[in-house]
């Protein structure tokens, strides 16, 4: 064979490699086909990425938060995208607003098989015994008390599914407090606990219940620990020495709502970089 032969060869088969591998990054992992889901707090961060992995992989998926503006154009982002998603506002500390999210899956859906209670807020960077007691219960309303009246209040839906999942969003924070989340931190170990409960609770009904905590992700709403001499110092904490993405953590939460983790239920993956959780 002379050398402009092997030259050939060698461009049909780069060719053949960029095309496999185009069309590689084009498909997507369908294992939540015919499925619906709610991400609450979902128009940014995690809950944004979270939901639309979630939409990428097949689910028909409810994008919901407190600000109107900020529902539309997440919706019109992922519409674009080609993705089958809804948007409603909704903000879980209120019970009417919890009420209009179950009704308007109800109209739209029909059904509802996945669950992700990614809502959370802080309000204060303080010591855990410096906290106010009206940011203390904010916390508590909003992080606690409001993932257990959305688990509660889903049931009736979840109950038609074949397959019904829920999924909590806690933090890392829940095994390694960090000072000035004092309150927080507390909050997000309580999430462990109601995880665990209602995962027994449930499992007759066949409905799992599992957690994920994440790492220190790069979001808006760490920014006060992943910048500056906070995020120097945050970043010494972490093993693999860089923060997370919220896609990071979105991929968890895909695998937790799918057949794949259909005996995984009462518990918690940590996806923090290494980060120690654990003995």
């Amino acid at each position: 064979m002379q050398h402009h032969d092997y030259d050939n060869v060698n461009i049909s088969l780069n060719q053949s490699v960029r095309k496999f591998c185009t069309n590689l990054s084009k498909m997507n992992c369908k294992r939540l086909e015919g499925k619906t889901a709610i991400v609450t707090a979902s128009t940014e961060g995690i809950g944004f990425s979270i939901a639309k992995r979630l939409a990428q992989e097949g689910a028909k998926v409810v994008i919901s938060s407190r600000k109107e503006s900020n529902v539309t154009k997440s919706v019109q982002h992922l519409k674009s995208e080609g993705l089958h998603v809804f948007g409603t506002t909704c903000h879980v500390g209120k019970k009417e607003d919890r009420e209009n999210l179950f009704k308007k899956v109800q109209e739209e859906f029909g059904c509802l098989d996945i669950l992700v209670s990614n809502a959370a807020t802080n309000p204060s960077v303080s010591t855990l015994l410096d906290t106010p007691e009206q940011i203390w219960d904010k916390i508590f309303d909003v992080n606690v008390k409001s993932t257990y009246l959305l688990m509660q209040e889903s049931l009736p839906l979840l109950r038609k599914s074949k397959s019904p999942s829920i999924i909590i969003i806690s933090s890392i924070a829940a095994y390694q407090p960090i000072t000035l989340l004092g309150a927080y931190a507390v909050s997000k170990t309580a999430l462990l606990g109601l995880t665990q409960v209602a995962a027994e609770s449930l499992s007759p009904e066949k409905i799992r219940v599992n957690c994920i905590a994440p790492g220190i992700i790069k979001t808006k709403f760490s920014q006060s620990i992943v910048e500056g001499a906070a995020g120097e110092a945050s970043l010494s904490m972490i093993p693999m020495q860089r923060f997370g993405e919220p896609n990071e953590i979105a991929g968890v939460a895909a695998f937790l709502a799918s057949d794949d983790a259909s005996y995984i239920t009462g518990e918690t993956i940590v996806a923090s970089g290494g980060m120690r959780s654990r003995l």
